[in-house]
């Protein structure tokens, strides 16, 4: 398995840029797909975005289109979500989420199996 642990998280203000980390532990992190999911208070955990294992597929929602860049180094068993032009409706807590898949970027929380702690992302208007 590859457990994930998010970091990066804080407080920033709108128009701001945040750099999300999701390190992982094993030797296979190219096996596996990863995913960015975030849960605002009161709300359900929603996709932001996602990449396959190979890194040839990825899946934005369009509430971050444009704005927010998911990306892996394999090497490094890290993945990151670049995050620009945060809005303070971006406040919420960010998970990382990973699930065997080297074609696959999963979409939906009931795919992955392993999941981080969470980080905090709050956007000050």
């Amino acid at each position: 398995q590859v457990q994930p642990v998010e970091s990066g998280g804080g407080l920033v203000q709108a128009g701001g840029s945040l750099r999300l980390s999701c390190a992982t532990s094993g030797r296979t992190f190219s096996n596996y797909a990863m995913g960015w999911f975030r849960q605002a208070p009161g709300k359900e955990r929603d996709i932001v975005a996602s990449i396959s294992g190979s890194g040839r597929s990825t899946f934005y929602s369009e509430s971050v289109k444009g704005r927010f860049t998911i990306s892996r180094d394999n090497a490094k068993n890290t993945g990151y979500l670049q995050m620009n032009s945060l809005k303070p409706e971006d406040t919420a807590v960010y998970y990382c989420a990973t699930e065997p898949g080297i074609y696959n970027a999963y979409t939906r929380a009931s795919e992955y199996r392993y999941w981080g702690q969470g980080t905090q992302v709050s956007v000050s208007s």
